[in-house]
């Protein structure tokens, strides 16, 4: 079983990879495989709601969305990170996660993140946690994505890696969270090997607002 964590801040191995890694080494504590995905520093575009990725399977933008859609089929979970940059998640993570989540409705057929457990991280100097938590989450709960929880919400404070190292509770919150992970991964292991199918899909309803 495996873990891909995506590192949406602009500093490589800055607080939102300290973490990360957290999570990481306790994953691998439990028996499960990670790997870290930087989405870097290049610009990320917004998705331009183009469509095309339903005809070819992947976004007409080749960047690190395509490169982490290659990745994301054979991940378990996922654990998505992200600073905070004014009350919200970065514009990085932002694009890429609009992206990535459209892709999979359009051209991937629904299946990359279906029933696959995945929790967001975030990290901060002082406030806006809260705000880019709840932002992160709703691109799990509207892909059918179990959302793992911790002993409380899953953030980290600090403006550099050491004082990250220092925050007691937020490093406790990621090695929780990381636990939770690992079990649910397992039970729904144990419960595949075990005959239990997955949930029965009903063909989806769209309707908007306006009405003749």
């Amino acid at each position: 079983m495996k873990v891909i964590l995506v590192n949406g801040s602009p500093h490589e191995k800055g607080c939102t990879y300290t973490a990360l890694m957290e999570v990481s080494k306790t994953l691998i504590e439990e028996g499960i495989d990670t790997e870290i995905f930087w989405l870097g520093t290049k610009p990320i575009a917004g998705c331009i709601a183009c469509q095309s990725c339903a005809k070819t399977g992947h976004c007409v933008f080749d960047d690190k969305v395509n490169e982490f859609l290659g990745l994301a089929d054979r991940a378990d979970g996922f654990i998505f990170g992200s600073p905070v940059h004014y009350a919200a998640a970065s514009g990085a993570i932002t694009s890429f996660m609009d992206r990535v989540f459209y892709c999979d409705s359009l051209g991937k057929g629904n299946t990359t993140f279906y029933m696959k457990p995945a929790a967001a991280v975030i990290s901060a100097r002082r406030a806006g946690t809260t705000a880019t938590f709840d932002q992160l989450i709703k691109y799990f709960t509207i892909k059918e994505m179990p959302v793992v929880s911790s002993r409380y919400w899953n953030m980290v404070h600090g403006t550099k890696p050491e004082d990250v190292l220092k925050d007691e509770e937020g490093l406790f919150t990621m090695r929780v969270l990381a636990r939770n992970m690992a079990y649910l991964l397992k039970c729904k292991e144990a419960g595949r090997k075990a005959g239990v199918e997955l949930p029965t899909r009903e063909k989806a309803v769209s309707t908007n607002f306006i009405r003749e």
